[in-house]
């Protein structure tokens, strides 16, 4: 009979997610993603200082008409044999990252986007097809985004492949770790919301003790008043119309809610590349992280 009834009730409410008069199920597991091949590759990264640029993307084929080129086409770069490049060579393509909506998030993102270093967006991976003295023909092997004239052309570098674990039941209110505490500072895509699968930049890296495959817990404290967006003062502890405290309570007063987590796939000195592996909400600019 109560296996009739849970049933009847799961039908009845299944565009609701509600159900009255049944007891609450245990907290499942949290489902997660793994980082792949694109994610790994296309994730950005950061450098203490700019890399060269002496070695860069000149043009494409049927110019003529396309001002972009992605996976299968040729572009041309400025290395030939007179440089030793060889049919064969793979090198990888990379774009200085600039936010175009040069707005802040929260109090202080702009420098502390500085502080961190320079971020560089994938652009994608290269294949020497044809060399000549001066300049190479180049097929684009894999597309992060499109190539245009004046990307900057690296050699190719293997990056590791990060030790993955199910996150297992979630703790939203897990203790503090004791271990270093930063920001998330942007995004892969300079948005505003990110979530699982997604790519964010922290400013916590080798010299804080991260590395690649490190997990970070994202987490924000309620009624922390950082945020440029609009926001209710002092809801921490009272809505106007909807009840209140006594006591004032500030951010620190109160307990952490525990966001998410995500693993480290690039570390720079004092920055990361965050691949979000679990978020029970939007992640923000402006939360925070901790080393797990």
């Amino acid at each position: 009979m109560r296996a009739n009834l849970a049933a009847l009730c799961l039908v009845a409410f299944a565009g609701t997610g509600v159900c009255y008069g049944q007891s609450a199920p245990a907290t499942p597991a949290a489902t997660t993603l793994q980082p792949g091949y694109t994610s790994i590759y296309c994730s950005g990264f950061l450098k203490d200082t700019k890399l060269p640029d002496d070695l860069y993307v000149i043009s494409g084929e049927q110019a003529g008409y396309k001002i972009i080129w992605a996976q299968p086409e040729n572009v041309y770069i400025n290395r030939g044999s007179d440089h030793g490049v060889r049919i064969g060579d793979r090198f990888m393509v990379v774009r200085q990252a600039t936010d175009p909506g040069r707005i802040e998030w929260f109090k202080g993102q702009d420098k502390l986007a500085r502080a961190i270093g320079v971020l560089y967006s994938d652009v994608g991976q290269l294949r020497v097809v044809s060399v000549l003295p001066k300049t190479s023909i180049a097929e684009i092997i894999f597309s992060c985004d499109y190539v245009e004239r004046g990307d900057i052309v690296r050699p190719f570098e293997e990056r590791p492949i990060p030790p993955y674990k199910e996150v297992g039941p979630f703790d939203h209110f897990a203790p503090v770790s004791g271990k270093p505490v930063g920001t998330v500072v942007t995004s892969s895509a300079f948005q505003q919301s990110e979530g699982q699968g997604m790519t964010v930049y922290v400013n916590l890296g080798a010299a804080q003790g991260v590395k690649v495959g490190d997990y970070l817990r994202l987490f924000r404290y309620q009624g922390k008043d950082i945020e440029y967006a609009p926001q209710t003062k002092g809801y921490a502890y009272h809505i106007y119309g909807f009840g209140g405290t006594p006591v004032r309570y500030e951010w620190k007063d109160i307990p952490r809610e525990v966001i998410g987590e995500g693993i480290v796939l690039n570390a720079s000195r004092n920055a990361a590349t965050i691949f979000v592996t679990y978020s029970s909400v939007e992640v923000f600019p402006g939360d925070n992280v901790e080393i797990e």
